[in-house]
């Protein structure tokens, strides 16, 4: 692959633990995994707004109690935003509409969590949702493989909403390797029609807890066949766990990421990468 850049755009005061975005109209849109509410960023002015997703929300809930929001998407003017799975006050998804501003739904999603780790034969300890697509007619959830099993899967849901009657599809993938750890995904998005996921080397064998992280990659896939069309590592050092589109010219496209940083500190670094287009 030719050369991609990788630079750090600005930093953000009052966000911690990112892990996840979205990108509209110079407005960002940032959850955090140990936070109950929803950030919105202007990039032109730099003003940040927060948005209660759960009752009494706080910016770093204890990790036993915390709702783990990993997962971010939208269609239209809704945003999805999905806890991980990974335990059992981890299950909710949020509808929130972007035009007004507020929660119109919020979803206990545990019956699909449960039936999607039986079909795609995922213990519950090695269940853990990191990325999210949502297309109008389709949904793609992305299990991190971050557990014992590496089980790295893309769910596909045909159904227009997550409340009806739908076919399931489980797609497994391995992923590449930094220093004999497996990467796993960490978020996904849409682009036409190629998914753009981002995985992560981390060195433990728990969905809960933190290791050593080893870097991060880059990685597309073409919808229409669910193949790896390729993979290329773009740090050593950072743990990134949110993936929006920024823009696209001139035979490049331009992403913006967030990472986790695994602490309670109260700031977050904005990326922007930019691959060639192939």
């Amino acid at each position: 692959m030719e050369k991609f850049t990788l630079e750090i755009l600005f930093q953000i005061i009052g966000i911690g633990s990112a892990s996840g975005l979205f990108y509209n109209n110079d407005a960002l849109y940032i959850i955090g995994d140990n936070s109950g509410f929803l950030y919105e960023y202007n990039m032109q002015n730099q003003q940040l707004n927060q948005h209660a997703l759960i009752d009494n929300p706080s910016q770093n809930i204890p990790k036993k109690l915390k709702p783990d929001f990993e997962s971010i998407t939208h269609h239209n003017d809704t945003l999805y935003v999905f806890g991980s799975g990974s335990t059992e006050n981890r299950n909710k998804m949020i509808e929130f509409d972007l035009k007004n501003k507020t929660i119109f739904k919020k979803n206990n999603l545990v019956d699909l969590y449960g039936l999607m780790q039986s079909f795609g034969e995922i213990k519950p300890e090695d269940f853990n949702l990191e990325g999210a697509i949502f297309d109008g007619e389709n949904w793609y959830l992305f299990n991190r493989g971050n557990g014992v099993s590496n089980k790295n899967t893309i769910f596909t849901i045909h159904a227009k909403s997550l409340g009806e009657e739908f076919a399931l599809v489980a797609t497994n993938y391995k992923l590449p390797k930094i220093k004999g750890v497996r990467s796993s995904f960490t978020d996904a998005i849409l682009v036409e029609d190629k998914i753009y996921f981002l995985s992560t080397a981390e060195d433990t064998k728990s969905t809960y807890d933190d290791g050593e992280i080893l870097g991060s990659f880059i990685g597309r896939i073409d919808l229409k066949t669910m193949k790896i069309d390729f993979t290329q590592k773009i740090t050593s050092t950072n743990k990134f766990e949110g993936l929006t589109f920024y823009k696209k010219e001139n035979n490049k496209i331009e992403f913006l990421l967030c990472e986790d940083n695994d602490t309670e500190l109260l700031e977050t670094k904005i990326f922007k990468l930019v691959l060639p287009v192939k």
